[in-house]
């Protein structure tokens, strides 16, 4: 069984993120691009101060980084 998906801010995403080789990309307003250069995949992540990203969200922002809930959940 799969955990939980977390409850996160844009800055805890970012940071784990950032663990597994994902480096800022470019910002355009409040929505910032992060890119893996192994990997070449790219997640845009909207940067709201106090507002958590949502559930649906940080579960297709998780799958388009090529990582699973379990693993994400790890690096938190």
């Amino acid at each position: 069984m799969s955990p939980k998906i977390p409850i996160v801010t844009a800055k805890k995403l970012i940071r784990a993120l950032k663990r597994v080789g994902f480096s800022k990309d470019r910002q355009k307003g409040s929505h910032l691009t992060l890119i893996n250069s192994k990997t070449s995949k790219t997640v845009t992540i909207p940067v709201h101060t106090g507002v958590d990203i949502g559930k649906g969200l940080l579960k297709k922002i998780i799958t388009d980084a090529g990582l699973t809930v379990e693993e994400f959940v790890n690096l938190l």
